[in-house]
């Protein structure tokens, strides 16, 4: 978009933005570039500033752009991972010494980078409890760099104030990291919010097929943008073209999927509320979630994952898992196909003993878009 055009709306740019037209052949779909290198119009006379595609493909390139579009910020980039975007950014902002910030219901892996990895390089960690903001203010320390969130959160749907955590994390000198996963750009913006980077494993909802691999980062500052992207290219762990193309791909609906993910999960989380053999939903858009009324206002909708405590324990738990039929049993969500998996066993295994160990009667759905009565009527005989 030129600056003399007007903004468009958020479909309108998920399909459009970064993918102008095949210059060439008019193909309105952005090409594959499948290749490594690029031919100089001799030395150092680069052709769109192409020489070798770890540092740019013009397929990510279109990506890239499309992701600092949906999420309003100023530099977008593609990553081969989820945590290998995660890796990057915390490699440019962080140095042996410096202190982060974490919520005590992250995403397993993201805890294991930086338990196991992050700590041998010197670098200080505090849980915080990130849905209370004065636990948040308590864990800052002077060295205190970043302030790390996820909202929703996996896998226990905790709700954080953006605004506020902002607020928060700027008072202390400290960047604001959201990993937007769970809600995805359609339906939350955290740059709008105050965060200074958003982090996406696009393999889920961006991608939504199962069938990529990849992560984003997008950063409200061009300057940091720029840091981040000179370490990505001395890094390398870069999305390659096809990757970049099938998530390119899910985004073009990206907005319609959101819309009925929610609309299924809603149904499913009602379902729950009302089974014998559940204790406990968790889902921000159920009114008795402590996180309801925050959501309601930073979120368009609330989403389509769902966890809940299976009254019988963790064997019963398990139980619900393997019962599913429609629901398949696996890990990862995001997908148009519905999920289930035991995070205590799966997904969050390597936070077990640790502040973000989660409950062992809890299962996490990953509502499709499949024919809702079909999916209410699995997880009735899941559940027996």
């Amino acid at each position: 978009m030129t600056e003399h055009q007007l903004p468009h709306g958020f479909e309108t740019l998920a399909i459009h933005a970064g993918q102008e037209a095949d210059p060439q052949t008019g193909a309105v779909v952005t090409p594959i570039y499948q290749v490594s290198t690029y031919k100089q119009d001799g030395v150092g006379g680069l052709r769109g500033g192409y020489e070798y595609s770890r540092s740019a493909n013009p397929t990510r390139t279109a990506l890239e752009e499309c992701l600092a579009a949906l999420e309003g910020g100023a530099r977008g980039l593609a990553f081969a991972s989820g945590l290998a975007a995660e890796d990057t950014l915390l490699r440019t902002i962080l140095k042996p010494g410096d202190h982060i910030v974490i919520p005590n219901d992250a995403y397993g892996g993201t805890f294991r980078l930086f338990a196991k990895v992050l700590t041998r390089w010197g670098v200080e960690f505090s849980v915080a409890n990130t849905q209370a903001l004065g636990d948040v203010r308590a864990a800052l320390r002077p060295n205190t760099r970043a302030v790390w969130v996820e909202t929703p959160s996996n896998p226990l749907l905790g709700i954080t104030d953006l605004a506020g955590l902002a607020e928060v994390a700027h008072g202390a000198g400290a960047l604001l990291v959201v990993d937007n996963t769970f809600a995805s750009p359609y339906l939350q913006q955290p740059i709008s919010l105050g965060a200074d980077a958003v982090v996406h494993s696009t393999t889920k909802y961006m991608g939504g097929h199962s069938d990529v691999v990849g992560g984003a980062l997008v950063l409200a500052d061009a300057g940091l943008g720029e840091e981040v992207a000179y370490h990505q290219n001395a890094m390398g762990a870069v999305s390659g073209p096809f990757d970049a193309w099938l998530v390119l791909r899910g985004i073009k609906t990206l907005g319609v999927r959101m819309d009925r993910h929610s609309s299924n999960a809603e149904k499913v989380a009602e379902l729950l509320s009302s089974h014998p053999k559940v204790s406990q939903v968790l889902y921000p858009g159920l009114p008795e979630h402590p996180g309801h009324d925050i959501a309601a206002k930073q979120m368009k909708a609330f989403g389509g994952m769902v966890s809940f405590r299976v009254a019988g324990g963790e064997e019963a738990a398990v139980e619900v898992c393997n019962r599913a039929q429609l629901f398949t049993l696996g890990e990862s969500l995001g997908g148009v196909e519905s999920l289930i998996e035991h995070p205590g066993r799966m997904t969050h295994a390597s936070a077990a003993g640790s502040p973000l160990e989660v409950p062992a009667d809890l299962v996490r759905v990953s509502v499709g878009i499949e024919s809702v009565d079909d999916l209410l009527a699995d997880l009735k005989q899941a559940l027996g």
